[in-house]
């Protein structure tokens, strides 16, 4: 015995039924997607492997002898899925076909077993594989005994265990027993974490010594939770020691490999459905497997899905057969074919539908085409508005027409009138479900021909709840990563450049390769995503959420909001007027011309020509220039850098926002009609774009004057309704500072009482430049600002911005303790979660990069207050159009600036809308802290604001 491989079946199963995301059953309708994802994992292992003894480890039932020591234990955890039930036995099955022993025993934790045999093994002088991420194992862990990442193909010995604990194999236990774990309802100590208590470990020896000592911790509450959940952590430490010495019934000496024989093997595949693997088998064993009766071939799975563990590793399992090579894709021309697809929808009861355009900007596209697809492999494209190219209708060889022409050279195909009335019963039918990607284009393009799509699903959203931060959620994204295809690219099909055409130029043969391909990934990209909501717990996020938000933003993007395009061009003249005056002053002052936008030349004119000291260089030698560098050198009373800020920030003003904001003008409405991304942030947070409306500056005068052309409608007002801030209320809230919580119940201003607190002064008679000192310390701390970054900010040394932040934690000790917390929640699990379970996956959180791993950590002590915000904010917007309704106010939603919302409001119902608009927003959510919002209102944005 020189090797034993020890496989932890249950871990191994999980990651085999999350991975597989496909449909599969045997041909009596068992579900089998774990078996073959298992099958397939087993496999690989047993062929790379050179043990000389192996056997699989399963757990047998949940109640073990920890559920009498804690009858808590594990007591919490949800039923398995219900198509995970029937495979328990069957994965067995596949280990015993395979000559694998598959071991379990009644009243212990499959980790117990494999304790158990790891010390018998290291006993008689093996080395031991333990092949599982389990990180309860990581207690096994030593010199001759490793364990094994399969997914990512990784060892973990000590060092990779204190990578995890922050403490060697031997007191993994002790850590985990203060610690706690969540996952089983191990209690542990509260408020302390895996990075805290390792540290106490480190300082004291073991949990003994800690819990001896834990009178001379210094923190209160840590020292406080000690004392008080001491039984707790005895207990948990119980709960966590993996027993070695299980009276195993099974000998280590029947793990030695044996070959697999053929017949057994190919039998239980062949009896599961597995063809593809029995293909396979019967090529290496060179033999045929035994016959078995005839059965429908179970469906081929086509993900690879993110395995469960700390963060979804999206390569962590890679099946074959992802895409058919061969697919089903009809060019509908006439109406009864046209009918014929809609009957089978109505039928099916769900469809994925797809439109193309001739624009991305949804309020001036025109719909050319419709694409449907009611089974995977099997879709349509309907072109509706399709033009022929020029050299098509100019030149008339005499030849078969092909699909795009039918006699005389015209398109064939169904008029769009046609079209949109045989099919607007079926968008619009409750009954039938439509799928989209990013349907709120689409929605947007149908609700200009007057369909209101309805009930709809939006792949791109349910990809966003799940993997929010991990990756982009685009269509040809989402294709390659879970269906291993890379889909037909729009330049593909139009071209590129000054000779790219729109969709209506595009010939219907690509066309319909294009746009049927559409709709069948997004059919597929559905049955692989949406099950996972539910196996996540990520149900209520998206349903009641983010789907329905598609309508309301939907009918915000549509109305727009009003631009007075004279006061624009008024501010655009102005501004340029001003640049003209600034760059005479730059000029006068450098002594001669030269390109003020060149930030080479501007950097040789300061630190060659002017000698001014403080240069910096980039990697390329060149100088830096940037506003950071050019701020430092204008405190210090270079009149220079100050002519040339205000250069550029009168440049982008004009470029970005007058200049551009007029040709965004829609000649139609005669509004701007920006559009949200709702799957960009990582937080939840919507962005704007195309124009961004939620970037306007609003700290400069300038900035100020651009919001005044924002207007309502003729004979109402603007509204402005913002959350007052929310976000320092959402950390007194998370983190259970009962100070802060106070202040806001009784409406302290809060940044004078951290300024009170941190620089110890008087609220009475304060100056306003400490009180800014507060404000940027208390709005910098959510964002986990740094002492470097907060000296910048407030232009301090680096030690005093150190000791202020010192000084805060020192103040508010459960701030430092919540951003710990977060911290080591997020490197454990990979992600965080805001108040309503939306998780914000934080890549990064583990790099050895230390200035990344900084920025990821920052991400996460931030992710759950910001997206806390987000999301209250979007139940906000979901209640109020309604509200609006029900109260019979003509009000309309018009703009979301982050904690923003504005509203176009008839100026007789400004009080009603107000007062209503203020409840909701403030009774959207029951915290500790009152939520607060302020109202304005006026003729235009600024003066509402």
């Amino acid at each position: 015995m020189k090797h034993v491989f020890l496989i932890d079946g249950s871990g191994f199963l999980f990651r085999a039924f999350f991975g597989v995301k496909a449909q599969m059953n045997r041909p009596d309708g068992t579900p089998t997607n774990a078996v073959y994802g298992f099958t397939q994992m087993l496999m690989k292992l047993v062929d790379d492997t050179n043990a000389d003894h192996i056997a699989v480890i399963f757990d047998r039932a949940r109640k073990t002898f920890r559920s009498d020591i804690y009858k808590e234990y594990k007591a919490h955890r949800p039923p398995p899925p219900d198509d995970l039930i029937p495979q328990f036995e069957l994965v067995r099955e596949a280990t015993r076909a395979m000559n694998i022993p598959a071991v379990d025993m009644e009243g212990y934790e499959a980790d117990d077993l494999i304790a158990t045999y790891a010390r018998q093994a290291v006993e008689a002088g093996a080395d031991v594989t333990v092949v599982s991420t389990d990180k309860d194992l990581m207690q096994c862990v030593g010199a001759k005994v490793k364990m094994f990442d399969a997914m990512k193909n990784r060892e973990i010995g000590p060092d990779q265990v204190v990578e995890k604990f922050g403490v060697g194999p031997e007191r993994v236990i002790d850590v985990q027993a203060l610690a706690g774990d969540s996952a089983d309802n191990v209690p542990g100590v509260a408020g302390i974490g895996v990075k805290t208590a390792a540290l106490l470990i480190n300082e004291y020896g073991d949990l003994d010594g800690v819990l001896a000592n834990a009178e001379n911790v210094k923190q209160n509450k840590r020292r406080e939770s000690l004392i008080e959940h001491a039984d707790l952590a005895r207990i948990s430490r119980d709960l966590v020691t993996l027993k070695n010495d299980v009276p195993v019934e099974v000998p280590l000496e029947d793990f030695a490999v044996k070959d697999i024989e053929p017949d057994i093997f190919l039998s239980f595949l062949q009896e599961q459905a597995f063809k593809s693997l029995v293909t396979r088998m019967e090529s290496k064993f060179g033999q045929k497997a035994p016959d078995a009766e005839p059965s429908t071939e179970a469906s081929k799975p086509t993900s690879k899905q993110p395995s469960s563990g700390d963060a979804p590793d999206p390569a962590a399992f890679h099946v074959a057969a992802a895409f058919p090579e061969k697919t089903e894709y009809e060019l509908v021309q006439d109406k009864k074919r046209l009918q014929a697809w809609i009957d089978e929808a109505v039928a099916v009861g769900t469809v994925a539908v797809d439109t193309e355009t001739t624009s991305l900007d949804a309020m001036t596209a025109e719909l050319v085409g419709i694409s449907m697809s009611i089974h995977p492999g099997k879709a349509c494209y309907i072109p509706v508005a399709h033009t022929a190219p020029a050299e098509q209708t100019t030149l008339d060889l005499g030849l078969d027409d092909g699909p795009d022409k039918k006699n005389g050279g015209q398109i064939k195909q169904i008029s769009r009138d046609e079209a949109i009335k045989l099919i607007k019963p079926l968008l619009e039918n409750p009954s039938v479900l439509k799928i989209g990607q990013n349907m709120k284009y689409d929605a947007e393009i149908f609700a200009r021909y007057d369909i209101d799509i309805a009930p709809v699903d939006d792949t791109m959203l349910i990809s966003y709840v799940l993997e929010g931060g991990l990756h982009g959620h685009g269509m040809d994204d989402l294709a390659e990563l879970h269906l291993d295809h890379k889909c037909i690219s729009f330049k593909e099909v139009a071209g590129t450049g000054k000779s790219q055409v729109t969709f209506d130029k595009v010939a219907l043969d690509a066309a319909l390769d294009y746009a049927a391909e559409d709709a069948d990934v997004t059919l597929r990209l559905h049955k692989l995503l949406k099950p996972r909501l539910a196996l996540e717990h990520m149900v209520s996020i998206y349903e009641t959420m983010e789907r329905p938000l598609i309508a309301v933003l939907t009918d915000m993007e549509r109305t727009g909001i009003r631009v007075d395009a004279k006061v624009l061009k008024g501010l655009s003249a102005d501004f340029a007027k001003r640049l003209g005056e600034l760059e005479t002053e730059i000029y006068e002052l450098v002594g001669h011309e030269f390109n003020i936008n060149s930030p080479k030349q501007l950097g040789e004119i300061l630190f060659d020509e002017m000698g001014i000291e403080g240069a910096k260089k980039t990697k390329t030698g060149a100088y830096q220039t940037g506003a950071d560098i050019l701020e430092g050198l204008a405190a210090e009373g270079h009149e220079l850098p100050v002519k040339i800020l205000e250069f550029r920030q009168l440049a982008k003003l004009k470029s970005t926002y007058t200049d551009a904001l007029i040709e965004q003008i829609n000649p139609e409405t005669g509004r701007v009609h920006t559009n949200y991304g709702q799957a960009i942030a990582s937080t939840g947070r919507l962005s704007s774009n195309d124009p961004n409306l939620q970037n306007i500056p609003i700290r400069s005068e300038e900035g100020r004057k651009i919001r005044t052309a924002f207007v309502p409608a003729k004979g109402n007002v603007l509204l402005s309704a913002d959350y007052s801030q929310i976000e320092l209320r959402l950390l007194a809230h998370v983190a259970g500072i009962d100070v802060l919580k106070e202040a806001f119940h009784d409406g302290v201003d809060i940044h004078a009482l951290t300024a009170a607190q941190v620089f110890n002064v008087a609220v009475d008679g304060m100056d306003p430049m400490v009180r800014r000192q507060a404000k940027a310390i208390n709005f910098g701390i959510i964002y986990g600002i740094s002492a470097f970054g907060l000296a910048r900010q407030l232009d301090i040394s680096r030690s005093d911005a150190a000791k202020y932040i010192a000084a805060y934690f020192d103040r508010y000790p459960g701030i430092h303790d919540y951003m710990e917390r977060t911290k080591e929640s997020a490197a454990e699990l990979g992600y965080v979660t805001t108040l309503y379970g939306r998780r914000c996956y934080v890549p990064g959180i583990k790099d050895s990069n230390g200035a990344r791993r900084s920025f990821a950590e920052r991400a996460a002590i931030n992710a759950p207050i910001q997206g806390g915000a987000a999301d209250i904010i979007k139940r906000a917007m979901l209640l109020l159009p309604g509200a609006m309704v029900e109260a019979d106010l003509n009000a309309k939603m018009l703009l979301q600036v982050h904690d923003e919302l504005i509203f176009d409001v008839p100026e007789k119902e400004l009080e009603k809308t107000t007062a209503l608009a203020k409840s909701v927003m403030e009774s959207v959510a029951h915290l500790d802290v009152p939520l607060v919002v302020d109202t304005g209102h006026g003729k235009n944005w600024d003066e509402a604001h």
